[in-house]
């Protein structure tokens, strides 16, 4: 059985000190690690929350993910949408993969939920087809909103220190990669969606 909130909440302090600081740890020793241990020091962990704050879609709140505009569609067909994920960044390309319709990901209903398998799939082959691109990161977290939104960051080729979970936050980091670049790149894998996996790719911005 998982623990309550407030037994993970005292675990989780184990070694903290005084003001409920844990000690650096693992991550911070990995070589992908995108800062300099010293100097660093871990926010306080605060007290559960409970019940949590309803996410954007949930209790009435506006959904993001129905709300969007189109204007930022890169692909899609009847029920599934690919779009670029907001202004450019350190990253060639970053996409979200969203069902048209309000579904998150323990309720999508079993067709859609193989046909996101087969995307998941289909969109990673066309990001790794690009040229410069190594590796398509997948990830899910889904606090923020209730409308599922599944992320696609293109890894680029040359850069083993940007491998693993710790590129999300080097996307952050580095400069903005040029939007036409970024916007070409997205068409590309847009058409070469369509061609392996059927929808449409709309027009380059």
């Amino acid at each position: 059985m998982p623990l309550t909130p407030e037994e993970f909440y005292a675990n989780a302090l184990g070694d903290a000190d005084q003001d409920g600081r844990v000690a650096l740890s693992r991550m911070t020793g990995w070589k992908i690690f995108p800062f300099e241990r010293e100097g660093l020091r871990v926010v306080p962990l605060l007290r559960p929350e409970v019940p949590e704050a309803p996410r954007r879609g949930e209790d009435g709140l506006a959904c993001g993910g129905c709300d969007a505009p189109l204007g930022g569609t890169l692909w899609e067909n009847e029920r599934w949408r690919l779009i670029t994920f907001g202004e450019p960044s350190g990253a060639p390309l970053v996409m979200m993969l969203q069902p048209k319709g309000h579904y998150d990901l323990i309720d999508l209903p079993e067709d859609l939920a193989a046909e996101l398998g087969r995307l998941v799939v289909h969109v990673s082959r066309a990001l790794e087809s690009l040229p410069g691109i190594a590796r398509a990161h997948v990830s899910r977290w889904g606090d923020g909103g209730a409308h599922l939104h599944l992320f696609f960051f293109a890894r680029p080729s040359g850069f083993p220190q940007l491998r693993g979970t710790c590129f999300a936050i080097w996307d952050d980091l580095l400069a903005p990669v040029p939007r036409e670049m970024r916007d070409a790149d997205a068409h590309t894998v847009a058409l070469t969606l369509e061609s392996s996996f059927g929808g449409s790719a709309t027009a380059p911005p």
